[in-house]
């Protein structure tokens, strides 16, 4: 499902409003959080894919770093999370299954968090992932809502992924490119995340589904503001360009181009460029943006961000524009 026919979905139906409701679905950030005390709020978040590589341990590991990234994009921590499963019971035997849980437990382990349990139905095409809580200060929270002008825009992992996945799938895709995009894949956002809430940050988002641009225009629509990318600090995994290239680029990215594009000014790059823009992340990093005098000391903290552009005032219409 593309983003313009969730927003289409998610329109009729009525706004919640409790004041304990610090972030809900308006503004498209990463999860929801409740507040239960001044000093203590629920991080609530839910995901859940199709095998995106072929080694079962690999897919459960990336499986549960997408899911738990949406926690670090709020600027929380991890504390609990649900195994959800859709198993094809009479094809894959269960050692499968097993292998993929044990990748997800070790990942959530990693992230100092506990599986707590998880629901599994018979299906016909393999799905996991799953539902994570995690804890944040109500005053620390990080929010597609709170760019500001003047702020600067990092990118703290290198983007690729559905492209790099597609030529996988198709047994295209050299063994040193496929070993880089599943490590790409598999780091947590934790110390990112850690670093942007302690320089004071307010505004992040992981960069998954809806690609670079697409998660890009959430923070400029919630925030009201306009985003400026440089073009060629877009950091690339090893291998993306080439496939590309060969033609392997995913649907979803076609479907987030035709989505962003009524709010972009492309100012005339190429098609190689707007697929790379859009292209589909699994567990990408995190967009943050900081003020200025800030920004050495997060690339000292997170060695891996790029400054890729600046957050503007809003000047009405294009939110997005290419330099």
């Amino acid at each position: 499902m593309g983003p313009g026919d969730l927003s289409a979905a998610l329109a009729p139906l009525p706004r919640e409003s409790d004041p304990r409701l610090l972030v809900g679905r308006e503004t498209f950030d990463d999860a929801g959080i409740f507040r239960l005390s001044d000093d203590l709020a629920l991080v609530q978040t839910v995901d859940f894919f199709a095998p995106i590589v072929d080694d079962p341990y690999r897919f459960g590991r990336v499986a549960a770093a997408n899911a738990l990234s949406d926690v670090y994009a709020m600027g929380g921590e991890p504390l609990t999370a649900m195994n959800i499963v859709g198993f094809p019971q009479k094809t894959l035997p269960l050692s499968v299954l097993t292998a993929i849980l044990q990748g997800g437990q070790d990942a959530v382990h990693e992230a100092g968090a506990r599986i707590v349990g998880g629901h599994t139905v018979i299906d016909e095409e393999l799905k996991y992932g799953l539902s994570v809580t995690g804890r944040v200060h109500p005053d620390r929270i990080l929010s597609n809502a709170n760019a500001r002008p003047g702020d600067v825009l990092l990118l703290t992992k290198r983007i690729g992924t559905g492209i790099l996945a597609t030529a996988g799938k198709q047994g295209a895709l050299a063994p040193e490119h496929a070993e880089s995009l599943y490590e790409s894949m598999s780091a947590l956002n934790a110390s990112a995340s850690r670093a942007a809430v302690e320089l004071g940050a307010r505004c992040a988002t992981d960069v998954t589904g809806f690609g670079l641009l697409g998660h890009a225009l959430h923070i400029a629509r919630a925030s009201d503001v306009r985003i400026v990318f440089d073009v060629a600090a877009v950091p690339l995994l090893p291998g993306t360009r080439e496939a590309l290239a060969a033609g392997y680029l995913p649907g979803g990215a076609r479907r987030n181009a035709d989505w962003v594009s009524p709010e972009v000014d492309w100012n005339d790059v190429g098609d190689d460029v707007r697929s790379l823009l859009t292209d589909p992340q699994t567990s990408g990093g995190l967009l943050v943006a900081l003020a200025p005098e800030q920004v050495e000391a997060y690339r000292r903290a997170v060695p891996s961000a790029v400054v890729l552009g600046r957050v503007e005032r809003s000047l009405g219409g294009v939110r997005i524009a290419l330099a």
